[in-house]
């Protein structure tokens, strides 16, 4: 198994090649793996079947079952990428086979010892993230362009959209990761036009995101996502439903604790908020720099690159310019339209959804399948949602530059 990369950072403009960025792709990986070379079969032949041994209480028993595996045939950053994936999904299921009221305390050996082991090689936590979860979870289900998952979980459709639409704002928001190098260039140079058009792609790019999120409604039932997908993101961090955490065995005698992946995740809000200046609420910032160590490290390297450069914000300031003012401040109220309207999806598929889970229950009282409630005003990743939202949508408003 190759250890990972570090990651030289580069003299700016920056090279978004040598942060494992892709200029056609931006930070999603391109061109997955969708197979592991053959000693790794009994980890795929569990993956592949996943919704069906969730569903029927058997993937427990599979897993006891499961040979005990080295990572040492394990070659490159794809082959790395896709076990994490597999490994993180089995994982999930493992935990949450029987909902929140029926979790384990101990990952079995065979699981946990070369979870850590592909975790340590690629710099990432040893739980399901949103670098799995999405950005290593797709392919070309034909020549036309139409995607699907990779590996699945319970859900369906439903789960089957909620990560191809995700992935979707990953790629529109491709031009705009372009363009943080352009701007960022341009300061170096002082070259007002070309930092003028690289805001005006920033600004298209997240309205363009806005606008791939929109189809969330068009692929996700909301009642399938809250009580059926959404405990198989959740974390054993902030999470009543496991105080104590897990226990890899082998690995750590003490229970460990990982948030579970959240969009908080994603390594492309980040870049934005850093290249416009955008100040959080120390909360809130402290729970996005949490956030951070779930990225790969290259993309976290990116982000933080980006936020040691040149201020954007103090340069148009000083300028006087008043085309790039205006340039500036569509980037920051499309940043803002964009955080307000994951405001309105959260309201419709945790909180609407949340309220009509109980009012089933109280129609039903012992029936089968109980929703989640141990997370029910919580996100995925373990903060307090609403109050999280809001709190970064406020302070991204107030990052616009008054005339």
């Amino acid at each position: 198994m190759e250890a990972r990369e570090d990651t030289e950072e580069p003299p700016l403009p920056l090279a978004l090649a040598t942060f494992q960025v892709s200029e056609e792709f931006g930070f999603l990986l391109p061109d997955p793996l969708t197979e592991l070379p053959a000693p790794y079969g009994p980890w795929m032949d569990i993956a592949h079947q996943l919704p069906q041994l969730i569903t029927g209480h058997q993937l427990r028993s599979r897993v006891h079952q499961m040979p005990q595996l080295s990572t040492q045939h394990l070659r490159g950053r794809e082959q790395l990428h896709l076990a994490h994936l597999v490994l993180s999904f089995i994982t999930m299921g493992y935990v949450w086979q029987e909902g929140e009221e029926g979790t384990v305390q101990v990952l079995p050996r065979n699981l946990a010892v070369p979870y850590w082991e592909v975790s340590q090689a690629l710099g990432l936590p040893p739980i399901l993230s949103h670098a799995d979860f999405v950005l290593a979870n797709w392919r070309r289900k034909d020549p036309h362009g139409n995607l699907d998952t990779i590996i699945t979980l319970p859900g369906g459709e439903s789960l089957r959209g909620f990560i191809l639409v995700t992935l979707l704002v990953e790629k529109a928001a491709v031009p705009g990761i372009k363009a943080i190098t352009q701007a960022l260039g341009a300061i170096l140079q002082h070259d007002g036009d070309t930092l003028h058009r690289a805001l005006e792609e920033l600004a298209g790019a997240i309205q363009a995101m806005r606008a791939a999120l929109r189809r969330m409604h068009d692929y996700v039932d909301p009642e399938v996502f809250y009580s059926v997908i959404r405990i198989f993101l959740s974390g054993w961090k902030d999470n009543p439903a496991m105080p104590h955490g897990l226990v890899y065995e082998g690995v750590s005698p003490e229970a460990l604790a990982f948030s579970g992946g959240s969009a908080a995740q994603s390594s492309v809000l980040h870049a934005f908020d850093e290249l416009l200046g955008i100040c959080h609420r120390q909360d809130t910032a402290a729970f996005l720099l949490r956030m951070r160590q779930y990225m790969p490290p290259a993309h976290r390297a990116f982000v933080q690159r980006v936020g040691g450069a040149a201020s954007l914000r103090q340069h148009v300031q000083s300028s006087g310019d008043q085309r790039l003012r205006l340039a500036f401040n569509r980037c920051v109220s499309a940043l803002t339209d964009f955080r307000s309207y994951h405001i309105t999806i959260v309201t419709k598929y945790i909180a609407s959804a949340a309220a009509g889970a109980r009012a089933r229950a109280r129609a039903q009282p012992g029936a089968a399948g109980k929703a989640p409630a141990a997370l029910e005003d919580k996100g995925t990743g373990g903060s307090h949602i609403f109050t999280f939202l809001k709190s970064i949508r406020d302070s991204t408003r107030e990052g616009l530059i008054s005339a």
